[in-house]
């Protein structure tokens, strides 16, 4: 387990309300490494909720909606009315409407992580171990040192994407830099599959086609370094 201390910047808290610890599993930990921009906007609401309502003597909300391939959007604070707050949990029961709504979320979920992993452009181990000219027991060594990216499809096994090769190829020899830095292999497939500002637009992926490895590699250590 590790501890996350958290503070927000260049505001002071008001009177009472204290600071608060963190205790995640090193898995989480990973993530939030992998992830600092959304954690970030993540977190400020958060802070934001916490202050308001201490400050205000009521309750407020914000929402968060993640897919499975990490695309996380934020709801901004909004003021709750008692008549539009409900309880979970009353009594260990759960709000039906909200256990349903949540069942809806984790199917979306599940269905979007195997329209990923179904995709043309994804190969079983045997699959890309034979597009290799090797053996799948090799290609797990890999993926597990971070040399080659596999994403866990469950009940399926690992799938791993075709385009992760180069020209010649082979394997780009900077997925193991990016797994250094991001610290999961979906963290790395959403760096190599998202536009980024800092490579003019460009997707990992294709800073990696075009040559501009050096700055891939940068920009994933900008990702990543703040919760280092």
């Amino acid at each position: 387990m590790k501890e996350a201390f958290l503070a927000r910047v260049g505001k002071r808290l008001p009177k009472g309300v204290a600071g608060s610890t963190l205790t995640v599993s090193d898995k989480v930990s990973k993530m939030i490494k992998a992830n600092p921009e959304r954690v970030t906007a993540l977190l400020e609401q958060y802070g934001e909720a916490v202050i308001r309502s201490s400050t205000g003597a009521r309750a407020v909300s914000f929402r968060v909606d993640v897919d499975p391939a990490g695309t996380t959007t934020v709801t901004p604070v909004e003021e709750t009315t008692s008549t539009q707050t409900r309880v979970i949990g009353e009594a260990g029961t759960p709000d039906p409407e909200l256990q349903h709504a949540l069942a809806a979320a984790r199917a979306r979920g599940r269905l979007r992580a195997a329209e990923i992993l179904t995709a043309d452009d994804m190969l079983s181990a045997e699959a890309f171990a034979e597009l290799l000219g090797t053996t799948r027991v090799t290609v797990n060594t890999k993926r597990q040192s971070g040399q080659l990216l596999g994403l866990d499809g469950a009940k399926r096994g690992f799938r791993f994407p075709v385009w992760q090769l180069d020209a010649d190829g082979r394997p780009y020899a900077e997925l193991a830099g990016l797994h250094e830095r991001l610290g999961g292999a979906w963290a790395v497939y959403r760096f190599l599959v998202q536009p980024h500002g800092e490579l003019e637009g460009l997707t990992g992926r294709d800073a990696l086609e075009r040559g501009k490895t050096k700055a891939a590699l940068e920009v994933a250590k900008s990702v990543g370094r703040d919760f280092r």
